[in-house]
């Protein structure tokens, strides 16, 4: 029997739908936070859930979110399955001593007698000039804690694969969504995707982009304004942060020996140094230069639409990035 054909659906309703068709095969799923009910969600990142599984299973929570998490903490301890929507990722602060001292670590402390299967869903990034408080992509906090598993998908197909099998996973995994993804359309399979797997978004011989989240629809535009200068850049998707894919990045170094790794997090301390360094170690032999990074900017974001954009890298500022670590200058 062939497999059903690949479906074009928005990234918004591919997450719906990984999220419905896991509650409908297993009644432990349970969705919790604030508006994700009756209203659908801020972003309508909800629609539909609440009418078909009612309160019981898509529970609207107080603007209380460390009180809440600690809730779904306690109920995944329990038996149950939840996903905690964090409205904005900025506000992960209000959940992180749940989330760093007892989500992440009651595995270990317990010997493996207990386990916490909780996604923690988030939306993230600049775009819509909310400003320093709700456009943060803070994912390397999460990557540094370990216990935590964390992913950002880039497209609808990764981002139904990636939620369906964090929903089945028996560890904690942070799923961040770029709010302006949301709206693209792209194409959906069925089932779960791998976590921990790379994906190579597009093929190319003279320089690696390693792009992360929103980054990488903006590198593969990059990639087109590279191709009419005769220069092919091969872009890599990690998809999953924690657990790094580093063996597939060092790959596709092997073939290009030149690394550009894009983030739209802050630069200091954040996912693209650590990548780097990552490249550095265990790819160095096939460098021909050295790995560049393109981050967002250490400060917080402005919230005047005139200078947002210059907090965050795009397509240009990577198609120069890439051409200076290719033909140098």
């Amino acid at each position: 029997m062939s497999s059903p054909e690949p479906r074009r659906i928005t990234y918004r309703a591919a997450v719906i739908e990984a999220l419905a068709e896991e509650m409908r095969r297993d009644p432990a799923v349970i969705l919790l936070g604030e508006d994700i009910g009756r209203a659908g969600g801020v972003f309508r990142q909800t629609e539909g859930l609440f009418e078909e599984f009612g309160a019981a299973r898509v529970m609207d929570t107080p603007i209380s979110e460390a009180g809440a998490f600690g809730i779904a903490v306690g109920a995944a301890m329990a038996g149950l399955k939840p996903v905690f929507e964090v409205m904005f990722a900025d506000f992960m602060t209000l959940v992180m001593d749940q989330l760093v001292n007892q989500a992440a670590k009651v595995a270990y402390m317990s010997g493996g007698a207990m386990s916490v299967p909780l996604v923690l869903r988030t939306t993230m990034g600049t775009g819509a000039s909310l400003g320093p408080q709700h456009s943060q992509s803070p994912y390397a906090w999460a990557c540094h804690v370990p216990g935590l598993k964390v992913l950002a998908p880039s497209d609808a197909g990764d981002a139904k694969g990636l939620m369906i099998a964090a929903i089945r996973d028996p560890n904690p995994v942070l799923v961040f969504e770029d709010r302006l993804l949301h709206t693209r359309p792209g194409q959906v399979g069925e089932g779960p995707l791998p976590i921990g797997r790379a994906a190579v978004k597009r093929p190319g011989r003279d320089v690696t982009i390693v792009a992360v989240g929103r980054m990488v629809a903006l590198a593969l535009d990059a990639a087109g304004m590279l191709a009419t200068d005769g220069i092919e850049a091969e872009v890599v998707d990690p998809r999953s942060l924690v657990p790094l894919d580093a063996e597939a990045l060092a790959a596709s170094v092997r073939r290009t020996h030149r690394a550009l790794v894009v983030d739209g997090g802050a630069r200091s301390y954040g996912a693209s140094a650590e990548i780097a360094a990552t490249l550095s170690d265990i790819a160095f032999d096939w460098l021909d230069a050295p790995v560049g990074r393109l981050a967002g900017s250490d400060t917080p974001i402005p919230l005047a639409r005139s200078l947002e954009p210059l907090a965050q890298p795009d397509a240009a500022r990577i198609a120069v990035a890439a051409r200076r670590l290719v033909r140098g200058g």
